[in-house]
């Protein structure tokens, strides 16, 4: 039995890394970290005219018709680099309309969606919380009350708000909404709050089944990127112990310091398999899905905070200033741990799934 990723996967996930590296290295993130909207058209043209757009889109709606695995290896590499813009968010609405919606509507928003023509994202968050049983906005001939850290709502051309009792509903723009922006640690990834008062909407019939799944593909995709920022701050802490000099000798000498770079290795490397199997589950072990993605969001977002904090340790007092690019993963870290729900509660939603 194979374990690994297949041939066209570890092509994706290079594919991937050679755009981060030379489309999107940290210093082009710090330029659009310190933007007014974090987002960049031309990386976001960019992303689609190599299909991103459209993965978990079926060809006959215009996209490539891949599985979630596949979108996951693409955004571990998106983490490795604290990529910037509305990805995360776009796919969850494509799958979304695409799971929950009418034939009608997916003919009329996944190509476009694919294309990039349109700008997608998804509104789940309340006072209460962001899980499908949290949700009390109702759905009763139009839309009244605030969603919370919603990505990327004042770029986005329609959003996905979920609703009480579990189900699903599509705001367009011009159907027309008041947006505040929310000032959050991580500006590669800019959140909004959005205020509906009688606005209109309309319902993706199959939502109450659909939100579930949409909310842990959010989880893995997390979970990926997650995996990808540890890897890289696990790489930036080794590359500067083995620069950084004291007394004579880089740091990297010292046997305090290889303990915790080791320590840090053999937490980052596993962590990597908890989320494909999470993705790979999603499309083929479906009773398993859910549980295998709340895990891989409370372990991979836990770690990655965890992984970061110590590369600040390691580089030392220059760590934690605005000129060190760890403190850009640190920040990426935060928002991981919180977006879709904290480990804690995942956590006890594995063990509920579980039967515990």
């Amino acid at each position: 039995m194979d374990f690994d990723l297949s041939e066209e996967q570890e092509l994706f996930f290079s594919t991937a890394a050679r755009w981060v590296e030379n489309e999107c290295p940290l210093t082009r993130v710090r330029e659009i970290f310190n933007g007014a909207s974090g987002h960049e058209e031309s990386l976001w043209q960019s992303l689609m005219d190599m299909g991103l757009g459209g993965t978990l889109i079926p060809e006959e709606y215009g996209g490539i018709g891949l599985e979630l695995l596949d979108l996951a290896v693409f955004c571990e590499a998106l983490g490795a680099g604290a990529v910037p813009g509305p990805l995360m968010g776009h796919s969850l609405a494509s799958l979304a309309i695409l799971l929950a919606g009418n034939e009608e509507q997916k003919q009329r928003w996944l190509p476009r969606l694919s294309s990039g023509a349109l700008i997608g994202t998804v509104a789940f968050a309340e006072a209460a919380g962001w899980q499908p049983e949290d949700w009390t906005i109702k759905a009763q001939g139009n839309l009244t009350g605030t969603k919370n850290h919603v990505l990327y709502a004042d770029i986005a051309d329609l959003l996905v708000v979920g609703v009480d009792g579990g189900g699903l509903v599509v705001v367009e723009r011009s159907h027309g909404f008041d947006i505040q922006p929310v000032q959050g640690a991580d500006q590669t990834r800019r959140l909004d709050s959005v205020v509906f008062d009688q606005t209109e909407y309309e319902l993706l019939p199959d939502g109450v089944l659909a939100a579930s799944r949409v909310r842990d593909a959010g989880l893995v995709l997390l979970a990926a990127d997650a995996y990808g920022g540890a890897s890289r701050c696990l790489d930036m802490a080794v590359e500067y112990a083995k620069i950084r000099e004291q007394f004579g000798v880089t740091i990297g000498h010292f046997q305090g310091i290889k303990h915790q770079l080791a320590n840090m290795a053999i937490r980052v490397d596993p962590t990597r398999f908890l989320c494909w199997y999470a993705a790979f589950a999603f499309d083929h072990i479906k009773d398993e899905s859910g549980r295998a993605a709340a895990l891989a969001k409370a372990h991979a977002t836990s770690m990655f905070l965890d992984i970061a904090r110590d590369t600040v340790e390691v580089h030392g007092g220059i760590g934690f200033t605005w000129e060190c690019d760890v403190q850009i993963l640190l920040k990426r870290a935060i928002f991981n741990r919180v977006f879709l729900g904290t480990p804690a509660i995942h956590l006890e939603r594995a063990a509920a799934l579980a039967g515990w």
